[in-house]
Protein backbone atom coordinates (compact mmCIF):
# COMPACT_ATOMS: atom_id res chain seq x y z
CA UNK A 1 0.00 0.00 0.00
CA UNK A 2 2.90 2.37 0.72
CA UNK A 3 4.75 1.90 -2.59
CA UNK A 4 2.65 4.44 -4.55
CA UNK A 5 3.36 7.04 -1.85
CA UNK A 6 7.12 6.32 -1.95
CA UNK A 7 7.03 6.78 -5.70
CA UNK A 8 5.55 10.29 -5.67
CA UNK A 9 7.72 11.46 -2.75
CA UNK A 10 10.86 10.47 -4.69
CA UNK A 11 10.18 13.21 -7.26
CA UNK A 12 12.60 16.20 -7.12
CA UNK A 13 11.54 18.68 -4.45
CA UNK A 14 8.41 16.74 -3.47
CA UNK A 15 9.50 15.70 0.01
CA UNK A 16 10.60 19.25 0.87
CA UNK A 17 7.42 21.07 -0.17
CA UNK A 18 5.17 18.35 1.24
CA UNK A 19 7.00 18.41 4.61
CA UNK A 20 7.12 22.19 4.89
CA UNK A 21 3.49 22.39 3.77
CA UNK A 22 2.50 19.98 6.54
CA UNK A 23 4.23 22.15 9.15
CA UNK A 24 2.58 25.25 7.71
CA UNK A 25 -0.83 23.54 8.12
CA UNK A 26 -0.50 23.15 11.90
CA UNK A 27 -2.63 26.28 12.47
CA UNK A 28 -5.66 24.67 10.82
CA UNK A 29 -5.92 22.11 13.63
CA UNK A 30 -4.60 24.19 16.52
CA UNK A 31 -5.80 27.77 16.30
CA UNK A 32 -9.51 26.93 16.58
CA UNK A 33 -9.19 24.71 19.65
CA UNK A 34 -6.42 26.96 20.98
CA UNK A 35 -8.85 29.88 20.94
CA UNK A 36 -11.51 27.79 22.69
CA UNK A 37 -9.09 26.69 25.41
CA UNK A 38 -7.60 30.14 25.91
CA UNK A 39 -10.82 32.15 25.97
CA UNK A 40 -12.78 29.61 28.05
CA UNK A 41 -10.00 29.58 30.66
CA UNK A 42 -9.40 33.34 30.78
CA UNK A 43 -13.02 34.52 30.42
CA UNK A 44 -14.79 31.47 31.96
CA UNK A 45 -17.23 31.28 29.04
CA UNK A 46 -17.56 28.55 26.44
CA UNK A 47 -20.11 30.71 24.65
CA UNK A 48 -17.59 33.50 24.09
CA UNK A 49 -14.89 30.95 23.22
CA UNK A 50 -17.16 29.41 20.58
CA UNK A 51 -18.04 32.81 19.13
CA UNK A 52 -14.42 33.97 18.81
CA UNK A 53 -13.47 30.65 17.23
CA UNK A 54 -16.45 30.94 14.88
CA UNK A 55 -15.36 34.43 13.80
CA UNK A 56 -11.86 33.12 13.06
CA UNK A 57 -13.13 30.17 11.00
CA UNK A 58 -15.68 32.27 9.11
CA UNK A 59 -13.04 34.87 8.18
CA UNK A 60 -10.77 32.09 6.95
CA UNK A 61 -13.54 30.43 4.94
CA UNK A 62 -14.60 33.66 3.25
CA UNK A 63 -11.16 35.14 2.57
CA UNK A 64 -9.13 32.06 1.58
CA UNK A 65 -10.79 31.81 -1.88
CA UNK A 66 -9.98 35.46 -2.54
CA UNK A 67 -6.35 34.94 -1.51
CA UNK A 68 -6.17 31.87 -3.76
CA UNK A 69 -7.36 33.89 -6.74
CA UNK A 70 -4.55 36.38 -6.06
CA UNK A 71 -2.12 33.45 -5.87
CA UNK A 72 -3.27 32.24 -9.28
CA UNK A 73 -2.65 35.69 -10.69
CA UNK A 74 0.55 36.78 -8.96
CA UNK A 75 2.18 33.60 -7.59
CA UNK A 76 2.38 31.79 -4.25
CA UNK A 77 5.39 33.53 -2.73
CA UNK A 78 4.42 37.04 -3.78
CA UNK A 79 0.97 36.81 -2.19
CA UNK A 80 1.50 34.50 0.77
CA UNK A 81 4.63 36.08 2.25
CA UNK A 82 2.80 39.24 3.34
CA UNK A 83 -0.33 37.23 4.14
CA UNK A 84 1.58 35.03 6.60
CA UNK A 85 3.02 38.13 8.26
CA UNK A 86 -0.44 39.66 8.69
CA UNK A 87 -1.95 36.45 10.07
CA UNK A 88 0.92 35.96 12.51
CA UNK A 89 0.47 39.54 13.72
CA UNK A 90 -3.22 38.88 14.26
CA UNK A 91 -2.44 35.75 16.30
CA UNK A 92 0.01 37.58 18.55
CA UNK A 93 -2.49 40.41 18.99
CA UNK A 94 -5.24 37.95 19.93
CA UNK A 95 -3.03 36.40 22.60
CA UNK A 96 -2.16 39.80 24.06
CA UNK A 97 -5.78 40.96 24.09
CA UNK A 98 -7.03 37.79 25.78
CA UNK A 99 -4.24 37.89 28.36
CA UNK A 100 -5.23 41.44 29.33
CA UNK A 101 -8.99 40.60 29.36
CA UNK A 102 -9.73 43.01 26.53
CA UNK A 103 -13.35 43.66 25.50
CA UNK A 104 -15.14 41.00 23.46
CA UNK A 105 -15.22 43.13 20.32
CA UNK A 106 -11.42 43.44 20.31
CA UNK A 107 -11.10 39.65 20.30
CA UNK A 108 -13.35 39.48 17.26
CA UNK A 109 -11.21 41.98 15.35
CA UNK A 110 -8.01 40.05 16.07
CA UNK A 111 -9.72 36.78 15.08
CA UNK A 112 -10.80 38.30 11.76
CA UNK A 113 -7.24 39.44 10.98
CA UNK A 114 -5.81 36.03 11.88
CA UNK A 115 -8.33 34.00 9.88
CA UNK A 116 -8.70 36.41 7.00
CA UNK A 117 -5.02 36.36 6.06
CA UNK A 118 -4.06 32.78 6.87
CA UNK A 119 -4.88 31.38 3.43
CA UNK A 120 -4.83 27.69 2.52
CA UNK A 121 -1.47 25.97 2.39
CA UNK A 122 -3.19 22.69 1.56
CA UNK A 123 -4.24 24.04 -1.83
CA UNK A 124 -0.76 25.46 -2.43
CA UNK A 125 0.80 22.05 -1.80
CA UNK A 126 -1.65 20.33 -4.13
CA UNK A 127 -0.86 22.88 -6.84
CA UNK A 128 2.82 21.97 -6.58
CA UNK A 129 2.03 18.28 -6.91
CA UNK A 130 0.33 19.07 -10.20
CA UNK A 131 3.45 20.86 -11.43
CA UNK A 132 5.79 18.03 -10.34
CA UNK A 133 3.66 15.12 -11.57
CA UNK A 134 2.14 16.71 -14.66
CA UNK A 135 -1.06 15.05 -15.86
CA UNK A 136 -0.31 11.52 -14.62
CA UNK A 137 -3.74 10.59 -13.17
CA UNK A 138 -2.70 7.68 -10.97
CA UNK A 139 0.19 9.52 -9.36
CA UNK A 140 -1.92 12.63 -8.83
CA UNK A 141 -4.57 10.49 -7.13
CA UNK A 142 -1.86 9.06 -4.84
CA UNK A 143 -0.36 12.49 -4.11
CA UNK A 144 -3.73 14.03 -3.22
CA UNK A 145 -4.52 11.03 -1.01
CA UNK A 146 -1.18 11.51 0.74
CA UNK A 147 -1.98 15.15 1.42
CA UNK A 148 -5.39 14.18 2.82
CA UNK A 149 -3.66 11.74 5.18
CA UNK A 150 -1.19 14.44 6.22
CA UNK A 151 -4.13 16.74 6.92
CA UNK A 152 -5.43 14.12 9.32
CA UNK A 153 -1.96 13.71 10.87
CA UNK A 154 -2.01 17.44 11.58
CA UNK A 155 -5.38 16.96 13.28
CA UNK A 156 -3.92 14.14 15.37
CA UNK A 157 -0.87 16.05 16.60
CA UNK A 158 -2.33 19.57 16.73
CA UNK A 159 -5.19 19.21 19.24
CA UNK A 160 -3.01 17.18 21.61
CA UNK A 161 -0.26 19.80 21.59
CA UNK A 162 -2.71 22.66 21.97
CA UNK A 163 -4.57 21.02 24.85
CA UNK A 164 -1.46 19.94 26.76
CA UNK A 165 0.14 23.37 26.42
CA UNK A 166 -3.03 25.28 27.31
CA UNK A 167 -3.93 23.14 30.32
CA UNK A 168 -0.46 22.32 31.66
CA UNK A 169 1.63 25.37 30.81
CA UNK A 170 -0.50 28.47 30.21
CA UNK A 171 -3.91 29.10 28.62
CA UNK A 172 -2.28 31.08 25.79
CA UNK A 173 0.46 28.50 25.13
CA UNK A 174 -1.79 26.49 22.82
CA UNK A 175 -1.41 29.20 20.18
CA UNK A 176 2.41 29.30 20.29
CA UNK A 177 3.03 26.10 18.29
CA UNK A 178 0.68 27.02 15.42
CA UNK A 179 2.31 30.45 15.32
CA UNK A 180 5.74 28.81 14.94
CA UNK A 181 4.37 26.42 12.32
CA UNK A 182 2.78 29.29 10.41
CA UNK A 183 5.97 31.33 10.29
CA UNK A 184 8.63 28.60 10.09
CA UNK A 185 6.78 26.14 7.86
CA UNK A 186 5.16 28.85 5.78
CA UNK A 187 8.31 30.74 4.88
CA UNK A 188 10.25 27.49 4.35
CA UNK A 189 7.58 26.35 1.90
CA UNK A 190 7.50 29.69 0.09
CA UNK A 191 11.30 29.69 -0.26
CA UNK A 192 11.13 26.55 -2.46
CA UNK A 193 10.72 28.40 -5.73
CA UNK A 194 11.69 25.54 -8.10
CA UNK A 195 8.41 23.70 -7.54
CA UNK A 196 6.19 26.82 -7.46
CA UNK A 197 3.57 26.70 -10.24
CA UNK A 198 3.56 29.43 -12.86
CA UNK A 199 0.95 32.15 -12.52
CA UNK A 200 -2.15 32.23 -14.70
CA UNK A 201 -1.91 34.47 -17.79
CA UNK A 202 -3.17 37.98 -17.10
CA UNK A 203 -5.19 38.02 -20.32
CA UNK A 204 -6.90 34.66 -19.68
CA UNK A 205 -10.72 34.88 -20.03
CA UNK A 206 -12.65 34.85 -16.77
CA UNK A 207 -15.79 32.70 -16.45
CA UNK A 208 -19.05 34.49 -15.70
CA UNK A 209 -21.79 33.57 -13.27
CA UNK A 210 -21.53 31.21 -10.32
CA UNK A 211 -21.39 27.43 -10.13
CA UNK A 212 -24.12 27.73 -7.50
CA UNK A 213 -26.56 28.06 -10.37
CA UNK A 214 -26.30 24.28 -10.50
CA UNK A 215 -28.91 22.82 -8.07
CA UNK A 216 -26.55 19.99 -7.18
CA UNK A 217 -23.90 22.45 -6.03
CA UNK A 218 -26.43 24.22 -3.81
CA UNK A 219 -27.38 20.90 -2.22
CA UNK A 220 -23.75 19.90 -1.79
CA UNK A 221 -22.98 23.24 -0.16
CA UNK A 222 -25.83 22.70 2.33
CA UNK A 223 -24.55 19.20 3.12
CA UNK A 224 -21.04 20.50 3.71
CA UNK A 225 -22.34 23.20 6.04
CA UNK A 226 -24.03 20.47 8.10
CA UNK A 227 -20.86 18.36 8.04
CA UNK A 228 -18.81 21.31 9.21
CA UNK A 229 -21.30 21.90 12.01
CA UNK A 230 -20.68 18.32 13.17
CA UNK A 231 -16.94 19.00 13.42
CA UNK A 232 -17.26 22.43 15.05
CA UNK A 233 -19.76 21.30 17.68
CA UNK A 234 -17.69 18.16 18.39
CA UNK A 235 -14.55 20.18 19.15
CA UNK A 236 -16.21 22.46 21.71
CA UNK A 237 -18.33 19.71 23.26
CA UNK A 238 -15.37 17.37 23.70
CA UNK A 239 -13.41 20.02 25.60
CA UNK A 240 -16.40 20.73 27.83
CA UNK A 241 -17.13 17.03 28.43
CA UNK A 242 -13.50 16.35 29.39
CA UNK A 243 -13.60 19.25 31.86
CA UNK A 244 -16.81 17.93 33.41
CA UNK A 245 -15.12 14.54 33.80
CA UNK A 246 -12.25 16.23 35.65
CA UNK A 247 -9.61 15.74 32.95
CA UNK A 248 -9.71 18.67 30.53
CA UNK A 249 -6.20 17.90 29.28
CA UNK A 250 -7.32 14.66 27.62
CA UNK A 251 -9.68 16.48 25.23
CA UNK A 252 -6.90 16.94 22.67
CA UNK A 253 -6.06 13.23 22.82
CA UNK A 254 -9.68 12.29 22.15
CA UNK A 255 -9.90 14.67 19.19
CA UNK A 256 -6.64 13.19 17.92
CA UNK A 257 -8.20 9.72 18.07
CA UNK A 258 -11.08 11.10 15.98
CA UNK A 259 -8.57 12.25 13.34
CA UNK A 260 -6.55 9.02 13.59
CA UNK A 261 -9.52 6.97 12.42
CA UNK A 262 -9.95 9.34 9.51
CA UNK A 263 -6.26 9.31 8.58
CA UNK A 264 -6.04 5.52 8.47
CA UNK A 265 -9.19 5.21 6.38
CA UNK A 266 -7.98 7.98 4.08
CA UNK A 267 -4.68 6.19 3.38
CA UNK A 268 -6.45 2.93 2.66
CA UNK A 269 -9.06 4.66 0.52
CA UNK A 270 -6.46 6.47 -1.56
CA UNK A 271 -4.43 3.30 -2.21
CA UNK A 272 -7.38 1.41 -3.69
CA UNK A 273 -9.47 2.00 -6.82
CA UNK A 274 -13.25 1.77 -6.74
CA UNK A 275 -16.13 0.82 -9.06
CA UNK A 276 -19.18 1.70 -6.95
CA UNK A 277 -20.76 4.99 -8.16
CA UNK A 278 -19.41 8.05 -6.41
CA UNK A 279 -22.80 9.32 -5.28
CA UNK A 280 -23.53 5.98 -3.59
CA UNK A 281 -20.21 6.04 -1.75
CA UNK A 282 -20.92 9.59 -0.63
CA UNK A 283 -24.37 8.63 0.71
CA UNK A 284 -22.99 5.55 2.51
CA UNK A 285 -20.22 7.59 4.09
CA UNK A 286 -22.67 10.25 5.21
CA UNK A 287 -24.86 7.63 6.89
CA UNK A 288 -21.83 6.16 8.69
CA UNK A 289 -20.67 9.59 9.84
CA UNK A 290 -24.14 10.55 11.04
CA UNK A 291 -24.77 7.29 12.92
CA UNK A 292 -21.40 7.47 14.67
CA UNK A 293 -21.74 11.15 15.56
CA UNK A 294 -25.21 10.53 16.98
CA UNK A 295 -23.69 8.14 19.53
CA UNK A 296 -21.57 10.89 21.10
CA UNK A 297 -24.49 12.03 23.23
CA UNK A 298 -24.90 8.54 24.73
CA UNK A 299 -21.34 8.00 26.00
CA UNK A 300 -20.74 8.28 29.74
CA UNK A 301 -16.94 8.23 29.99
CA UNK A 302 -13.88 9.59 28.23
CA UNK A 303 -12.62 6.15 27.06
CA UNK A 304 -16.04 5.39 25.58
CA UNK A 305 -16.07 8.74 23.78
CA UNK A 306 -12.60 8.07 22.36
CA UNK A 307 -13.66 4.64 21.11
CA UNK A 308 -16.80 5.95 19.43
CA UNK A 309 -14.86 8.83 17.89
CA UNK A 310 -12.25 6.50 16.41
CA UNK A 311 -14.89 4.35 14.71
CA UNK A 312 -16.82 7.41 13.53
CA UNK A 313 -13.63 9.02 12.23
CA UNK A 314 -13.24 6.18 9.72
CA UNK A 315 -16.09 7.73 7.73
CA UNK A 316 -14.67 11.26 7.62
CA UNK A 317 -11.88 11.21 5.01
CA UNK A 318 -13.67 9.00 2.43
CA UNK A 319 -16.84 11.09 2.75
CA UNK A 320 -14.95 14.34 2.22
CA UNK A 321 -13.06 12.80 -0.68
CA UNK A 322 -16.30 11.61 -2.32
CA UNK A 323 -18.07 14.90 -1.71
CA UNK A 324 -15.36 16.81 -3.52
CA UNK A 325 -15.34 14.18 -6.24
CA UNK A 326 -19.01 14.96 -6.84
CA UNK A 327 -18.01 18.53 -7.60
CA UNK A 328 -16.23 17.21 -10.68
CA UNK A 329 -19.53 15.76 -11.91
CA UNK A 330 -21.53 18.89 -11.16
CA UNK A 331 -19.34 21.61 -12.65
CA UNK A 332 -17.44 21.88 -15.95
CA UNK A 333 -13.67 21.22 -15.75
CA UNK A 334 -12.77 24.87 -16.17
CA UNK A 335 -14.90 25.74 -13.11
CA UNK A 336 -13.59 22.99 -10.81
CA UNK A 337 -11.51 25.37 -8.70
CA UNK A 338 -14.55 27.54 -8.05
CA UNK A 339 -16.66 24.51 -7.16
CA UNK A 340 -14.10 23.21 -4.67
CA UNK A 341 -13.84 26.70 -3.20
CA UNK A 342 -17.56 26.79 -2.49
CA UNK A 343 -17.69 23.41 -0.73
CA UNK A 344 -14.57 24.30 1.25
CA UNK A 345 -16.14 27.59 2.27
CA UNK A 346 -19.37 25.81 3.19
CA UNK A 347 -17.46 23.40 5.41
CA UNK A 348 -15.72 26.27 7.18
CA UNK A 349 -18.98 28.14 7.70
CA UNK A 350 -20.47 24.97 9.16
CA UNK A 351 -17.59 24.63 11.61
CA UNK A 352 -18.13 28.18 12.83
CA UNK A 353 -21.91 27.71 13.14
CA UNK A 354 -21.54 24.42 15.01
CA UNK A 355 -18.93 25.69 17.47
CA UNK A 356 -20.91 28.87 18.17
CA UNK A 357 -24.26 27.13 18.77
CA UNK A 358 -22.68 24.33 20.79
CA UNK A 359 -20.77 26.82 22.95
CA UNK A 360 -23.96 28.66 23.85
CA UNK A 361 -25.76 25.40 24.64
CA UNK A 362 -22.88 24.19 26.80
CA UNK A 363 -22.90 27.40 28.85
CA UNK A 364 -26.62 26.96 29.47
CA UNK A 365 -27.01 23.19 29.89
CA UNK A 366 -23.62 21.45 29.86
CA UNK A 367 -21.67 19.32 27.39
CA UNK A 368 -24.59 16.96 26.66
CA UNK A 369 -26.41 19.84 25.00
CA UNK A 370 -23.35 20.48 22.88
CA UNK A 371 -23.40 16.90 21.65
CA UNK A 372 -27.09 17.32 20.83
CA UNK A 373 -26.01 20.00 18.37
CA UNK A 374 -23.76 17.35 16.79
CA UNK A 375 -26.73 14.98 16.46
CA UNK A 376 -28.98 17.63 14.90
CA UNK A 377 -26.24 18.56 12.44
CA UNK A 378 -25.77 14.92 11.46
CA UNK A 379 -29.50 14.46 10.87
CA UNK A 380 -29.61 17.59 8.71
CA UNK A 381 -26.66 16.36 6.64
CA UNK A 382 -28.28 12.98 5.97
CA UNK A 383 -31.65 14.52 5.11
CA UNK A 384 -30.08 16.99 2.70
CA UNK A 385 -28.12 14.18 1.06
CA UNK A 386 -31.08 11.87 0.51
CA UNK A 387 -33.53 14.56 -0.53
CA UNK A 388 -31.21 15.42 -3.42
CA UNK A 389 -29.67 12.10 -4.43
CA UNK A 390 -31.01 12.55 -7.97
CA UNK A 391 -29.27 15.88 -8.21
CA UNK A 392 -26.01 14.39 -7.00
CA UNK A 393 -26.02 11.55 -9.52
CA UNK A 394 -23.50 12.27 -12.29
CA UNK A 395 -24.25 11.52 -15.90
CA UNK A 396 -20.93 9.74 -16.24
CA UNK A 397 -18.74 8.30 -13.48
CA UNK A 398 -15.95 10.43 -12.17
CA UNK A 399 -13.02 9.87 -9.81
CA UNK A 400 -12.92 10.84 -6.18
CA UNK A 401 -10.75 13.81 -5.34
CA UNK A 402 -8.90 13.70 -1.98
CA UNK A 403 -9.32 16.85 0.11
CA UNK A 404 -7.98 18.61 3.33
CA UNK A 405 -9.77 19.00 6.71
CA UNK A 406 -12.10 21.87 7.90
CA UNK A 407 -10.56 25.37 7.81
CA UNK A 408 -7.90 24.22 4.83
CA UNK A 409 -9.93 23.60 1.63
CA UNK A 410 -9.04 26.59 -0.44
CA UNK A 411 -8.88 26.43 -4.22
CA UNK A 412 -5.94 25.07 -6.15
CA UNK A 413 -4.29 26.51 -9.20
CA UNK A 414 -5.61 25.91 -12.70
CA UNK A 415 -3.02 23.15 -13.14
CA UNK A 416 -4.69 21.17 -10.36
CA UNK A 417 -8.09 21.75 -11.83
CA UNK A 418 -6.98 20.44 -15.17
CA UNK A 419 -5.76 17.18 -13.67
CA UNK A 420 -7.87 16.79 -10.59
CA UNK A 421 -7.72 13.04 -10.41
CA UNK A 422 -7.60 9.74 -12.23
CA UNK A 423 -9.67 8.97 -15.29
CA UNK A 424 -12.71 6.73 -14.72
CA UNK A 425 -11.01 3.72 -16.28
CA UNK A 426 -8.13 4.07 -13.84
CA UNK A 427 -10.55 3.65 -10.93
CA UNK A 428 -11.75 0.17 -11.88
CA UNK A 429 -10.68 -2.13 -9.07
CA UNK A 430 -9.06 -5.30 -10.33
Amino acid sequence: MLQPYRDVLSRPGALAFSSSGTLARLPMSMIGIGIVLMVSALYDSYGLAGRVSAVYVTAQALCSPQIARLVDRFGQARVMRPAVAVSATGTVTLVILASTHAPEAALYVAAVVTGGAIGSFGSLVRARWSRVLGRDPRRLHTAYSLESALDELVFIVGPVLATVLATSVNPVAGLVVPLVGMIGGGYWFLSLRASEPPVAPHDAPRPRGSVLRNPGMIVLAVVFVAMGSIFGATDVSTVAFAEEEGNKGVAGVILAVFALGSMLSGLAYGARHWVRPLWQRFAIGMIGLAVGASLFVAVDSLPALAAVMFVTGIAIAPTLVNGNGLVQDLVPPERLTEGLTWVGTSLGVGVSVGSSIAGAQIDAHGSRSGFLVVVVSAVCAVLATFVALRTLRPRTPSPALPTPRPGDEGPATPQVSAAAGPAPDDLAHE
